[in-house]
């Protein structure tokens, strides 16, 4: 995915200034240049065996990520769009070892350094679905630690400088300037150490990333809400919403998912013979399927035509839910084709909403979300610089680039992150309107008018112009008041496209 119009002009900048810096900060403005060019960087977050790398197996459509704990689930691992496949080993002095994915096609469970020496381990993939996404797959946090993990923390926190170390090859450089979005995963209830994990995560990227509009939640294994082979989604789906709003501050959105139906789907790991042996159950008659899905332990322990090590694996790919989901299917329409139930239990796992949510969430906003890392992180190098006349040249053209009207954009998201965070209130319809404009750049959406001719979009986005500019001079805080101020312009601008369109985009 090439560089938006927005962090084009950030890397255009660093392609203007970079040549008359001196050496030190000239290396960390080239330092951001390249990471202008790369794909948007989502963290896994979450606790122990909360699911992540079975997410992020599922993200990636390859099992690749080891599931059991193991030496390298301690470990951060990045997942990149590569030519080859390759797991390189990086240590804390920038050295690589390189190794081959094991026979299964997963990362090697010993990693042949020892691991208070690896800095992260990254891997490369040929996976078209990590073309215009980097995966970060972080440790899990310990039940009984409401602190990020030491490693997580090393590679997300404190990230931000170390690309620029000498020391440090561009691979490796690239590779850990931290992560833009968050996902973070939980299951079942979410406690106060999550909630206090999320907080500690929003030091992530300083402007963009560290805030609820580029935070998802994700409530895995809602099969285990129910247990057994019932359907978990009427329970599910209203209790996602309830933490959706008790996670407002620090996630946009909490989607439910089943993880493993999800990572077996996507990764394409359920077998001709596998869908046979289901499509066998449920010729079984119906007290008997009851009785077979009632528990594991019945499910493997009773007799059956299906022999007990295949019922094993099925459980490893399906768990009781998506096995009775995949019987219920077969009972219903017997002749139904293998690659027509994966479709359907690729639905049942809740996944399309996230691959859908993420889209609408990260990747298409993978522009402003970029130039305004991209910008911050040359504000704070204008901040440090050594020279005085290298801080005024980066100050300088950081503010020419501000005044841009499409900046104005990023000034949106900044304060749509105070609203969203609780930092500034606003009244409720009042901050879900200034969400939307942040969010998204198309006039109907913006401004609720689905069916609007432009005239009437024009008309509407100089109205709520007016208003969020009254509501700055009548009664607003002083805080508020620069918010609305920004939504003012914000509208004003969506005005001038609209007209100058003739149509919106």
């Amino acid at each position: 995915m090439g560089a938006g119009p927005l962090s084009a002009r950030v890397a255009g900048l660093c392609d203007e200034v970079g040549p008359r810096l001196g050496a030190a900060t000239g290396t960390q403005v080239s330092g951001v240049r390249r990471r202008l060019d790369e794909p948007l960087r989502v963290a896994i977050a979450g606790r122990l065996k909360a699911g992540k790398s079975t997410l992020v197996n599922a993200l990636i459509g390859r099992r690749v990520a080891p599931t059991e704990v193991g030496e390298c689930t301690r470990i951060v691992t990045q997942f990149r769009y590569g030519t080859a496949d390759r797991v390189d080993v990086v240590r804390r002095d920038g050295s690589r070892l390189s190794l081959p994915l094991d026979d299964a096609g997963m990362i090697p469970q010993r990693l042949g350094v020892p691991r208070a020496e690896i800095g992260y381990v990254d891997v490369t993939l040929t996976s078209d679905h990590l073309r215009d996404l980097t995966v970060l797959d972080t440790p899990g946090l310990a039940s009984t630690n409401t602190s990020v993990s030491a490693g997580a923390r090393r590679f997300l926190f404190e990230a931000a400088a170390a690309p620029f170390d000498d020391n440090i090859d561009d691979d490796s450089a690239g590779a850990i300037a931290g992560a833009e979005a968050i996902v973070y995963v939980f299951t079942q209830s979410v406690r106060d150490d999550d909630v206090a994990a999320l907080e500690a995560f929003r030091s992530v990227s300083a402007r963009l990333a560290s805030n609820p509009i580029n935070s998802l939640g994700l409530f895995n294994k809602v099969d285990k809400l129910v247990g057994g082979a019932a359907d978990p989604w009427p329970v599910a789906g209203p209790l996602a919403a309830d933490q959706t709003g008790v996670l407002r501050r620090v996630v946009s959105e909490v989607v439910p998912i089943v993880g493993l139906l999800a990572e077996t789907t996507e990764a394409g790991r359920l077998t001709a013979a596998d869908c046979e042996a289901l499509r066998t159950m449920a010729g079984l008659p119906v007290s008997e399927r009851m009785v077979l899905l009632a528990s594991v332990d019945l499910f493997t322990s009773r007799d059956c035509p299906v022999p007990r090590e295949q019922r094993e694996r099925l459980l490893r790919l399906l768990d009781l839910y998506g096995i009775g989901f995949a019987i219920a299917q077969f009972a219903a329409q017997p002749q139904l084709a293998s690659g027509d139930l994966v479709r359907l239990l690729f639905q049942a796992s809740g996944f399309p909403r996230l691959r859908n949510t993420l889209d609408q969430a990260f990747r298409w906003r993978t522009d402003a979300i970029k130039a305004g890392w991209g910008l911050s992180t040359l504000e704070k190098l204008a901040s440090h610089a050594p020279r005085p006349e290298d801080r005024e040249l980066l100050r300088d053209a950081i503010e020419q680039v501000l005044q841009q009207p499409e900046y104005h954009r990023l000034r949106l998201l900044e304060v749509a992150q105070l609203v969203s965070s609780g930092s500034v209130e606003l009244p409720e319809p009042m901050e879900q309107e200034l969400t939307r404009l942040a969010l998204s750049t198309d006039p109907r959406w913006i401004l609720s008018l689905p069916a609007a001719a432009p005239e009437q979009l024009t008309r509407a986005a100089l109205e709520a112009a007016t208003r969020w500019r009254v509501y700055a001079v009548a009664g607003a805080s002083p805080a508020q008041s620069r918010v609305a101020q920004v939504a003012h312009r914000g509208f004003f601008l969506l005005s001038q496209r609209v007209r100058a369109e003739g149509s919106p985009r």
